[in-house]
């Protein structure tokens, strides 16, 4: 029983381990360039008409809060929980475009390699409905 499982797929011995490792290496190099673009890009978020703008990093994190004069009417309770929702309504929005962001420029990347499945038996290894990367 001498016979290689790996005959007909091409390279010495029939299977090409160093042209999979060239592959895995550009890959991954290109996964960190394109990792790095992301963390150095910033996305705003705006809600109220421009009034409360809040920006973020490329992977999500806070990096600013922007209040047009105007928005605080008053420094009661309700005011501030009111300005408290706009920052959150604002942050949401500036997040789910970096999600979206990275969505576009990560989701080739990261399905893995063309035709192998995921450690879910899926292509990519992206199960069924799966959404953002959580940054």
């Amino acid at each position: 029983m001498t016979q290689n499982p790996f005959e007909g797929m091409g390279g010495e011995g029939g299977f090409d381990m160093g042209a999979l490792l060239q592959q895995a290496q550009a890959m991954q190099e290109q996964l960190m360039e394109t990792q790095k673009r992301l963390a150095e890009a910033v996305v705003t978020g705006s809600v109220a008409g421009g009034a409360v703008n809040v920006t973020v990093s490329g992977t999500g994190d806070l990096v600013g809060v922007d209040l047009k004069e105007g928005v605080l009417e008053g420094t009661d309770a309700d005011s501030l929980s009111e300005l408290g929702d706009l920052v959150v309504a604002a942050y949401r929005d500036a997040k789910a475009q970096a999600d979206r962001n990275a969505q576009d420029a990560l989701g080739p990347l990261a399905g893995g390699m063309p035709g192998m499945p995921g450690a879910d038996g899926l292509p990519g290894g992206r199960t069924p409905g799966s959404g953002g990367f959580g940054f």
